[in-house]
Formats: structure tokens, C-alpha cells, sequence
């Protein structure tokens, strides 16, 4: 589990000034695209808004049932530079499965149920673009190994706006550590 202050050490060990080795576009993603497109994932989740206005969150502990299966970059998952150079496939799998985690909560009765979400479009384009990101990084006819993500269990009316600002919460982190790791691989390791 990443702190606000994990998420930050990690995003600055990765410089974009970095030396590294070109990966084939057989061996994983085209870098600029995921650069492009993790860059407006990351503006999405941080544009949007609910209609209630700013809500400060209580920090949560671990052992809450809704914590223990949101998808975190961890060190040990190689998106650091030494990681991405030397085998970047571990840490766009992390990537890949925690996109999953996010296209199923966002399609679930959370964002799609009463009382009506964001206004028309926010999350449609959120939606939209963890799909077109997660395609990416699983090209046609290579399938990775993936835990069984399981769908969001059913979500009551009252739930499901304090349910909303906590995956959004966790969706910002999410996207700006994998926005860093493809602006590092589209700096240093693009043919």
C-alpha cells in the first residue's frame, strides 16, 4: 500500500533524463502512445468532479475490505528506471491489471446507478480511456496472466457517492505513477 508520500518518492525517482536501451515493438507498448494516452487518463481523473463539490476523505487503515483490492504500483513491481530498463514487462502487467481493476469499477452500478453521477461524459471518457490503454498494453493475441479480477459486488443508492470520490481518489494516484512510468519509457527506452 503506497502512501501520499510513496506515490511521490516514486514518481520522482523516475527522471525523464534517464539513459536506457530500446525496446522492440514486439517486447512491449509503443512508449509515446502509452505517454499520450496515460496523459489524458491522468487529466480525466483529475478533471473530474462530482456535483457536491471538494469532500476531504478520511485516511483509511489497512484491513477495510474496500482498500485491500485497489491496485497500487509498488517499488517491488519494476517501474523504477533500473526496472523498466531491464525488464519493462513486470511493471506494464502491474499496469495492465490495475487498468482492469478501473474499467470494471467504472461500468459497475457505482457509476452507472442512481443517484446520477458526474454530468453526461466524464466518466464515459474515463471509461474510454482505460480501455484504449489497457488494449495497448495487451496486444492482439498476447494474453498475460492475470489475477482474477472480480466484479464490484452490487453497490446501495447511499454508497455509492462516498464510493465514487474514494475510486476516483484512488484512480488519480493510480494513473500519475503510470503516466511517469510512460513518459520515462517514451524519453529513454523508444527506439
Amino acid at each position: 500500500m503506497l502512501g501520499d508520500g510513496a506515490v511521490l518518492l516514486l514518481l520522482l525517482l523516475l527522471p525523464l533524463t534517464a539513459q536506457g536501451r530500446a525496446v522492440s515493438e514486439a517486447a512491449g507498448p509503443t512508449w509515446a502512445r502509452g505517454q499520450q494516452l496515460s496523459q489524458q487518463l491522468c487529466m480525466l481523473a483529475w478533471s473530474a468532479h462530482l456535483p457536491m463539490g471538494r469532500m476531504d476523505l478520511p485516511r483509511e487503515e489497512g484491513g477495510d475490505e474496500t482498500t485491500d483490492d485497489v491496485p497500487r504500483i509498488q517499488c517491488e513491481d519494476g517501474c523504477d528506471p533500473q526496472g523498466l530498463r531491464d525488464n519493462s514487462q513486470s511493471c506494464l502487467q502491474r499496469i495492465h491489471r490495475g487498468l482492469v481493476f478501473y474499467e470494471k469499477l467504472l461500468g459497475s452500478d457505482i457509476f452507472t446507478g442512481e443517484p446520477s453521477p458526474l454530468p453526461e461524459g466524464p466518466v464515459d471518457q474515463l471509461h474510454a480511456s482505460v480501455l484504449g490503454l489497457r488494449e495497448l498494453l495487451q496486444p492482439e493475441g498476447h494474453h498475460w496472466e492475470t489475477e482474477q479480477t472480480p466484479s464490484p459486488t452490487p453497490s446501495q443508492p447511499w454508497q455509492r457517492l462516498l464510493l465514487r470520490l474514494k475510486i476516483l481518489r484512488s484512480l488519480q494516484a493510480f494513473v500519475a505513477v503510470a503516466a511517469r512510468v510512460f513518459a520515462h519509457g517514451a524519453a529513454t527506452l523508444s527506439p
